[in-house]
């Protein structure tokens, strides 16, 4: 789970960025992933690690209606409302591959050399 959305949740200012990996480090999630462009983002990190408290339902929802005006449009949902993270923008090559392998497969299917 990418816990600061590449930033752009910290654009909208509605929370902080502990806030967001508090709430990311709440959920049934194996790994949060941060990034560090320097050392404050570290220290920042490791602080709300350090302080980090499981949250509980109230809290959750206080958190959440932070963000509710940011989030009604979908400005800070780039994953959502834009191709900014769609690698197949960047690489169109990776659908037509993948089309290929499928078309293959369903013809070796339907020769019984291949079963699904």
């Amino acid at each position: 789970m990418k816990s600061l959305g590449s930033g752009s949740i910290l654009k909208s200012k509605s929370v902080a960025a502990t806030q967001c990996l508090h709430c990311a480090m709440n959920l049934p999630v194996s790994v949060v992933v941060n990034g560090f462009e320097n050392m404050k983002d570290l220290e920042q990190a490791l602080a709300a690690a350090k302080t980090f408290e499981s949250m509980d339902d109230n809290d959750v929802q206080k958190l959440l209606s932070l963000t509710q005006g940011a989030a009604a449009d979908g400005k800070f949902e780039l994953c959502k409302t834009t191709t900014t993270f769609d690698g197949t923008v960047q690489h169109p090559e990776w659908l037509v591959s993948e089309a290929r392998f499928i078309r293959k497969r369903k013809a070796l299917a339907e020769t019984n050399a291949f079963q699904i």
